[in-house]
């Protein structure tokens, strides 16, 4: 994103009434949508960092009570289950009770409950525990499959959302890897003229656009060099801006770097909107690449929060949402934790838990 310094990188018509090329303009739309894309990268960025820091400081403190609680109710439906003024229905229905809370206890790390998990249903919970994983990874692999368009391996780990990003990035790694070994296998076979020509041109353009983002890179490097500066003032302004250098150029940003040079006016607009049509090919395909490395960038911190609101890929989820579904889930369990808490002081006088139990379906 431009500073309050930085000039806006555009070409412009020298002449009233004039058309751009083709590349011309296609340099300057790409400059628009980099724009976009690092203003919504800087967005989700400083929206994530604020998520987490919401979601440790309000809602864990909130599920930490809630289980607490919850804790609690289980010791009291158990030792309620022993007490003889409650008939064989109200002890079926009180294990069927414990038996749900204490599991999902259970898997929030509170281990001392599966010998009460294991009483009240005739079974060993790890033993059950192993044989239901497999059913429910199967499931979830073929949702994931099926909501992202591609196929899993076999041993993927998608139990957590947090497993499910690592999962989703190996298999973005492995399908790269695959399709570079796809095309070094069919580079080996024989090619025909046209096609050594296209690779050949390829290359070329690779380097010539790497060669002019070096020569931009140099030129600012020439001006700015800290070094070469007597006076103690703009040695700091220069080493402050050679710094911005450093980091655009190290991430390939030619939006940055002539964001720059306009900036210390090393050029003007009229040289601007006059760069050669084949170094402007040249420069549009590193803007291409920059765009593509920024909506990837994008995608990858998107995908955990998509994964949990279950949305689809090609959904719009502005940064700003995810904190709506934060803010309902903090209002839901401060309202559950009230009820759990109402319910552990009513069930401490058995007449009141029978009146629940009569209400409580199989």
């Amino acid at each position: 994103m431009p500073t309050s310094n930085q000039k806006i990188v555009r070409i412009h018509n020298e002449v009233e009434k004039a058309t751009l090329s083709k590349a011309q303009k296609k340099f300057n739309d790409l400059m628009n949508k980099i724009e976009v894309k690092k203003k919504l990268l800087q967005e989700w960025q400083e929206s994530r960092s604020a998520y987490q820091q919401r979601f440790m400081s309000e809602y864990r403190p909130l599920t930490n009570d809630y289980n607490d609680c919850r804790v609690q109710l289980v010791y009291l439906l158990d030792e309620a289950y022993h007490d003889k003024a409650f008939k064989k229905t109200d002890k079926a229905k009180l294990q069927n009770l414990i038996s749900d809370i204490a599991i999902t206890l259970i898997y929030e790390g509170f281990d001392e409950l599966k010998e009460i998990y294991n009483r009240h249903n005739d079974t060993d919970f790890d033993t059950e525990d192993k044989n239901a994983d497999a059913s429910i990874d199967d499931a979830m692999k073929s949702m994931m499959e099926e909501m992202f368009g591609m196929e899993f391996d076999d041993d993927a780990d998608l139990s957590s959302p947090e497993k499910m990003r690592e999962a989703f990035e190996q298999k973005m790694q492995a399908d790269l890897e695959r399709q570079r070994h796809h095309e070094e296998r069919q580079n080996k076979r024989k090619k025909s003229a046209k096609m050594l020509e296209k690779e050949a041109l390829q290359k070329e353009e690779e380097k010539n656009a790497s060669k002019s983002i070096q020569e931009v890179f140099r030129k600012l490097v020439g001006v700015l060099h800290p070094d070469r500066e007597p006076d103690a003032a703009e040695r700091e302004r220069k080493t402050e801006i050679m710094q911005r250098v450093n980091a655009a150029y190290a991430k390939k940003d030619l939006l940055q770097l002539l964001a720059l040079q306009l900036e210390i006016e090393q050029i003007n607009q009229t040289q601007l909107n006059t760069i050669a049509e084949d170094r402007l090919k040249h420069f549009n395909k590193i803007l291409q690449e920059q765009l593509n490395e920024l909506t990837q960038e994008i995608t990858e911190i998107e995908y955990p929060f998509r994964a949990q609101l279950n949305m689809s890929p090609r959904s719009n989820l502005p940064p700003q949402q995810i904190f709506k579904g934060l803010a309902s889930d903090i209002r839901n369990i401060q309202l559950t934790i009230q009820e759990v808490k109402s319910e552990l002081k009513a069930f401490q006088n058995p007449e009141n838990l029978k009146a629940a139990l009569r209400n409580y379906r199989l």
